[in-house]
């Protein structure tokens, strides 16, 4: 998985390419603990995003859960693979998905 940062300021932009499963969730969370001080805007760009596992969805939620705490959190271009997840697993009812 390639994660491409952009931050300004407070907001916080990343694009993920790639698949978002056991074996790279920990790479995303190790990214957004580091990334995450002081940001109040953190926006995830999906368009490059192939495949989504619970690993995935627990950073998800994590995320979600800190971004709750101090701001707000957008989940983008998220392809009709992934939405069905998010649908399925009740995600959609939790994140902000535009």
């Amino acid at each position: 998985m390639t994660i491409t940062k952009n931050q300004n300021g407070s907001q916080l932009d990343m694009a993920l390419e790639g698949r978002l499963d056991t074996a790279t969730a920990p790479q995303l969370e190790a990214e957004l603990k580091q990334s995450m001080d002081g940001v109040t805007e953190l926006t995830l760009d999906f368009a490059g995003l192939e495949y989504l596992s619970s690993a995935g969805l627990r950073v998800l939620l994590s995320a979600q859960k800190v971004m709750n705490q101090q701001g707000s959190m957008v989940i983008k271009n998220v392809n009709e693979t992934i939405m069905e997840i998010f649908d399925v697993t009740g995600f959609a009812d939790i994140l902000t998905i535009e």
